[in-house]
């Protein structure tokens, strides 16, 4: 059986799946981006939860990142910002991913233009998400 941290990074993944752009979970950068962009999900750090007893529980704000990124000749910015408010929509339509995490929120991405020798330059971001949930162990 999966632990919560498992369950509720599973659901974050899928809710992403029917984005436009690829969405890959804790891949290396692919050679080629797709002209919809790409997403990669990084399962990051759960962090030091607080503890609460009678019953013994432990909340978790849990930051996963989500590593956006844009190769177009034309239009680089208006189509990062499409992936980028896409995003923003699949988050806000279901903020605990079916009941599974108590509040999903993303940070503001901190966008870079990054050259490419001899290709269209990429538009990268990382957007830190943090996923609240709570379990009954570390290890649960």
């Amino acid at each position: 059986m999966p632990t919560t941290r498992e369950t509720v990074l599973a659901a974050l993944y899928a809710r992403l799946q029917p984005l436009a752009a690829l969405t890959l979970r804790d891949e290396v950068l692919p050679e080629r981006i797709p002209a919809a962009g790409l997403i990669i999900l990084r399962d990051g750090q759960p962090g030091e939860p607080e503890v609460t007893l009678s019953p013994l529980r432990y909340h978790y704000q849990h930051r996963a990142e989500l590593e956006v990124v844009v190769q177009t000749g034309t239009g680089r910015a208006s189509a990062f910002d499409d992936l980028i408010a896409a995003i923003g929509a699949a988050l806000e339509a279901d903020r605990t991913l079916g009941g599974l995490c108590d509040w999903v929120e993303p940070e503001a991405p901190a966008s870079v233009d990054l050259p490419v020798e001899g290709a269209a330059a990429l538009k990268t971001a990382v957007i830190t998400v943090v996923l609240h949930y709570t379990t009954t162990g570390p290890l649960a």
